[in-house]
C-alpha cells in the first residue's frame, strides 16, 4: 500500500512521515534533500538551475514510485511526483525561472511517466499558511533555504490549493496552522484516527 504525504516547504512533511511510520511500522522514503547534487545550487541561483533540479527530482520520484507499485509493504512517502510537476516546475514556469522550452521538455517527460503510474491509496496533505511555513524553516535553519523568497512561497501554496482542490483520490487534509502533531499526542491521533477511518474503517477509501 502506498501513503503519500503533500504539502509546502516547511509544513512538517518529513516529521509526520517519521511519526506515522514509527506509528504503524511502515516503511518510509524521504525527500532527497541532504544528497541533492542541485538545491544549493538552485536557492542560489534559481533560473540557471531550476531545470536541472526538477528533473532531478522527478527522476528520482519516479523511481519511487516504481519501486513501491513492486512492493508489497505499506510504504509512507515524504513528497510526491505529483507535487514536482504540478506544482514546483509550473510554479517557476510562471515566474520566469525556468524557459518555455525546457518546461514544455519537462512536461512531455512527466506526462510519460505518468502514463505507467497510479494515485497513491492515500495522500495526506498538508494545508500550512505562509507564517507558519516560515516559522518552522527558520527554526529549523538549513543554510541553503535562507535564501528562499516570500513570493516563491506563495506561489507554491496557490498552485497547492488549486491541485489538492481538484485531486481524485482518497485525501487527508491536516491543519498545519493549528494541529501541533509533533509536540502534542492528542493533536497527532486526530490525524491517526482519520488515517484509521480511512484504512481500516468500516468502509475504508470511501
Amino acid at each position: 500500500m502506498h501513503i503519500a504525504i503533500a504539502g509546502n516547504i516547511g509544513s512538517g512533511k518529513t516529521t509526520l512521515t517519521r511519526m506515522l511510520a514509527k506509528r504503524y511500522g511502515w516503511t518510509p522514503r524521504f525527500e532527497p534533500v541532504d544528497n541533492n547534487p542541485y538545491l544549493a545550487d538552485f536557492y542560489q541561483d534559481m533560473k540557471r538551475w531550476s531545470f536541472n533540479l526538477q528533473v532531478y527530482f522527478l527522476s528520482k520520484r519516479f523511481k519511487e514510485v516504481v519501486e513501491i507499485a513492486q512492493s508489497k509493504e505499506y510504504i509512507i512517502q515524504d513528497r510526491t511526483i505529483f507535487e514536482d510537476a504540478r506544482i514546483f516546475a509550473p510554479n517557476l514556469h510562471d515566474q520566469g525561472l525556468m524557459s518555455d522550452r525546457d518546461f514544455e521538455n519537462y512536461s512531455d517527460l512527466f506526462d510519460l511517466m505518468m502514463s505507467l503510474v497510479k494515485l497513491p491509496d492515500l495522500m495526506i496533505y498538508i494545508r500550512s499558511s505562509i507564517p507558519t511555513l516560515v516559522a518552522q524553516i527558520q527554526k529549523r535553519g538549513r543554510e541553503y533555504e535562507r535564501s528562499i523568497r516570500i513570493d516563491y512561497l506563495q506561489g507554491l501554496e496557490e498552485r497547492y490549493e488549486h491541485w489538492i482542490n481538484s485531486y481524485k483520490g482518497p485525501l487527508i487534509i491536516v491543519d498545519g496552522d493549528h494541529l501541533r502533531f509533533e509536540a502534542n499526542p492528542q493533536d497527532f491521533q486526530q490525524i491517526t484516527d482519520q488515517i484509521d477511518a480511512k484504512l481500516f474503517g468500516l468502509f475504508p477509501m470511501e
